[in-house]
């Protein structure tokens, strides 16, 4: 449905607008498409689609460059992030997928050298491995040297921010106690 716009009239009480029942159910129509989602958010997730069709028009466009796009308040909460920030998962092969889940666990059965994919700057993953085998952190894992080594006999948390996506990544580990 297109939106429906109210007719006012030319001027206040002039009997050449919409009556009221007409203006009204032109405000219901347009209310219940936005909250259907046709052109709205219906169940309050941002995908990049809606902000890319909503967001971006001609209005917002200043020079060539658009305008900042704002994210009204308590509308991103944990239930609608995606599972690369709220999943755990145990890691079955070396590769560890960042798009995928925020913690990954793994008990090594030989020596391992892991790799990385999708990363992105400012990601940040948790790796809870366990093992007594040698672990290899791909070579763009910058150990931070107050952190300790890995330590294969016991259960290891390796947290690793993303600085440079796939180029940098800065690692502390910690041994459980």
């Amino acid at each position: 449905m297109a939106k429906q716009t109210i007719n006012i009239g030319t001027s206040a009480n002039d009997g050449t607008g919409d009556p009221l029942r007409t203006a009204m159910d032109k405000t219901n129509d347009n209310f219940t498409e936005l909250y259907n989602g046709a052109g709205g958010v219906a169940d309050g997730a941002v995908t990049t689609a809606k902000l890319a069709d909503d967001a971006v028009d001609s209005a917002k466009i200043t020079d060539g460059a658009i305008d900042t796009v704002h994210i009204a308040d308590d509308q991103i909460t944990y239930a609608k992030m995606g599972a690369e920030f709220t999943t755990a998962a145990a890691l079955s092969g070396t590769d560890v997928d960042w798009a995928t889940a925020q913690t990954f666990t793994k008990t090594l059965g030989s020596n391992t050298t892991l790799t990385f994919s999708n990363v992105s700057t400012g990601m940040q993953i948790n790796l809870v491995i366990s093992g007594n085998y040698t672990l290899t952190l791909p070579s763009s894992v910058k150990e931070l040297t107050n952190a300790s080594t890995y330590d294969g006999s016991g259960e290891n948390l390796i947290s690793i921010v993303s600085t440079n996506g796939n180029t940098e990544q800065f690692a502390t580990i910690n041994k459980v106690a």
